[in-house]
C-alpha cells in the first residue's frame, strides 16, 4: 500500500494572502480583513509557545512593536498553541503584540506552514500588504531591521 502524496501549500510573493479568523490574545477574534486598506500585517507562525527560539522571536517582535505601527503594520504571532497558553506567554515576558491561536492547524495549513498531520507550525513569517497581497515571505529565524527594510519599501 502507498501513501498519499501530501498536498502542500506554495504560497509566493504577489500572491493574495488566505482569508483567516481566528481567536487571539489578549481578546477576541482577529480576521486578516480587519486590516484591508488600513494596516500592513506580519504573520510571524512559529512552533510553540515558551520555547528558547520562540521566546526570543516573539521578545524581539513586541521590543520593536513601536518601529512597526509608526510604518502602519501590525505583527500577529500564530501557532497552533489555545489562547490560554498564549496568555501565559505573554504575560511570562511581557508580550505587547497580539497572538493568534491556530488550535485546529487550518491557517497554517493554508499558508503552507503546517505540512501533512505536523502538530506545530514551521517558523516562516509573511509581509502582507494593505491590499492583502504577499509581499515578502521569511523561512527561519527573521532579522528585525531586514524586516523593518521590507516594510519601509512598501
Amino acid at each position: 500500500m502507498t501513501t498519499p502524496q501530501e498536498e502542500n501549500v506554495v504560497l509566493k510573493t504577489g500572491d493574495r494572502a488566505p482569508a483567516f479568523s481566528l481567536p487571539a490574545h489578549p481578546t477576541g477574534t482577529i480576521s486578516l480583513s480587519d486590516f484591508h486598506a488600513k494596516k500592513n500585517v506580519i504573520l510571524a507562525f512559529y512552533p510553540k509557545d515558551d520555547t528558547p527560539g520562540c521566546t526570543k522571536e516573539m521578545c524581539g517582535f513586541s521590543d520593536d512593536q513601536t518601529k512597526f505601527a509608526e510604518l502602519d503594520t501590525i505583527v500577529l504571532g500564530i501557532s497552533c498553541d489555545l489562547a490560554e497558553s498564549h496568555g501565559k506567554f505573554a504575560t511570562k515576558y511581557g508580550l505587547n503584540l497580539t497572538l493568534l491561536a491556530d488550535a485546529d492547524r487550518e491557517v497554517g495549513q493554508k499558508f503552507g506552514a503546517i505540512r501533512g498531520d505536523r502538530k506545530m507550525a514551521d517558523r516562516i513569517l509573511f509581509l502582507i500588504d494593505k491590499e492583502g497581497v504577499i509581499r515578502h515571505i521569511h523561512e527561519g529565524m527573521p532579522k528585525l531591521p531586514e524586516i523593518l527594510e521590507k516594510v519601509r519599501a512598501l
